[in-house]
């Protein structure tokens, strides 16, 4: 076999490889908040109406602000309050909001690398947990009973104090949010796994999800 007969076969073989590569991968939307605002938010739009017993929230997230700082990770405000929203608070916990009140929990924090968060909760139960990397954290019991209502509206990067405004610029989020995803059900530890490879939320699917950005906010896609 001649020099030029290897070398094709060579190129043909990593050309093949390429494209592989390039099939299996998938672009989607990522948000990139730059700096701090009272302006720069994305308003969500919802596939289904918000009326949940149970939900499996996931997201990847990157963030470089520190120390006593609250950063406002997802909100969902109906007309009268805040009804569900995940927070990283000024001591470093982190807290899931359902219904006006509060759980914290003790989990890695947020970095510059992308990390992969999940909530997940359970009305009949009240089990409540989160997820880091893949990582579950202690189970607590939480708003049992509770029937998070609709009509509300779902922002991103801001804490609305009112139905869509009052917000404090010492609570946005500054960073990167993509991959969000929402299920009216908990899914289970293993499908919380694969939630970052093929699983699409049916709440919000962030794949075919229509999204309203606002102030500085940019939108980028991004291979996965």
């Amino acid at each position: 076999m001649g020099l030029s007969s290897v070398i094709f076969i060579l190129f043909s073989t990593a050309l093949t490889v390429s494209n592989f590569s390039l099939a299996g991968s998938m672009a989607i939307k990522s948000l990139i908040s730059p700096q701090a605002t009272h302006f720069s938010y994305v308003e969500v739009t919802l596939q289904k109406p918000l009326s949940l017993m149970a939900f499996t929230l996931c997201m990847r997230v990157a963030t470089e602000l520190r120390g006593e700082r609250e950063i406002i990770l997802f909100a969902y405000r109906i007309p009268s309050h805040d009804e569900l929203n995940v927070w990283r608070e000024l001591d470093g916990r982190f807290s899931i909001y359902i219904g006006g009140e509060g759980v914290h929990f003790h989990i890695p924090e947020l970095s510059s690398m992308q990390t992969q968060l999940c909530v997940t909760w359970d009305s009949s139960s009240g089990a409540a947990a989160f997820f880091i990397n893949d990582k579950k954290s202690l189970t607590k019991i939480f708003k049992r009973g509770h029937i998070i209502r609709s009509e509300g509206r779902i922002v991103l990067g801001q804490d609305p104090d009112a139905f869509l405004g009052g917000f404090d610029v010492k609570q946005s989020f500054v960073g990167e949010i993509l991959d969000v995803n929402l299920w009216d059900y908990v899914l289970s530890d293993t499908e919380v796994q694969d939630t970052f490879v093929r699983k699409r939320g049916n709440v919000i699917d962030w794949e075919t999800t229509q999204l309203n950005i606002n102030g500085e906010v940019v939108v980028v896609d991004v291979q996965l």
